[in-house]
Order: C-alpha cells, then sequence, then structure tokens
C-alpha cells in the first residue's frame, strides 16, 4: 500500500514542461484515482 493508494489526484500540466497526460501515466501505477487532468499555456 503506497502514499497514494486510494487518493484522489487533481493534475495541471504545463504545455512547455511535463504534459497532463504524461504525469496522469506516472500516477495511475501508484493506485491513485485521478479525477481531473488538464495541459495548460502558463504565458
Amino acid at each position: 500500500m503506497g502514499k497514494l493508494d486510494g487518493k484522489k489526484i487533481v493534475i495541471i500540466g504545463d504545455r512547455d514542461g511535463i504534459p497532463g497526460p504524461a504525469i496522469e501515466e506516472c500516477i495511475k501505477t501508484t493506485g491513485a484515482d485521478v479525477v481531473f487532468s488538464s495541459t495548460e499555456c502558463f504565458v
């Protein structure tokens, strides 16, 4: 049982950094529940 097991996660990725879907794929392996994932442009 990991630290994120059963937790709900909100992901906001960066267009010029790490996009949301890439972070989401990593988080899914932890057992956490991704409730929102998005990639934004911060300028």
